[in-house]
């Protein structure tokens, strides 16, 4: 078992920068692929971001290239979300999912893809 737990999420002005992070406990997080997802009020779930177990493989979906950075620290058991030059349309609960992995630069972008999720932490971006 995986537990995990987000912070960071909050209000902020368009422009703005947030950094999340999905604290895990339980069974080894560094055994962990890591995805973030987030949904919006009446869309559908969507993927953010992705990194392997051994941080050497890391994926973003397409729209979100150079404004979002994900990062691991193993040693704290713990997975960030560096969010920069925010726009209300990244208004969203964040999530973040875990799933343990043999080979160290497996990920995957798809969300049925993890077994272990966080409640998720609530992101509005002002305009």
């Amino acid at each position: 078992q995986v537990q995990l737990v987000e912070s960071g999420g909050g209000l902020v002005q368009a422009g703005g920068s947030l950094r999340l992070s999905c604290a895990a406990s339980g069974r080894t997080f560094s055994s962990c692929a890591v995805g973030w997802f987030r949904q919006a009020p009446g869309k559908e779930r969507e993927f953010v971001a992705a990194i392997s177990k051994n941080g050497g493989n890391i994926r973003y979906a397409d729209s979100l290239k150079g404004r979002f950075t994900i990062s691991r620290d193993n040693a704290n058991n713990t997975v960030y979300l560096q969010m920069s030059s925010l726009k209300p349309e990244d208004t969203a609960v964040y999530s973040c999912a875990a799933q343990p992995t043999t080979y160290g630069t497996l990920l995957n972008s798809n969300y049925g893809w993890y077994d272990y999720w966080g409640q998720g932490t609530r992101v509005t971006v002002s305009s």
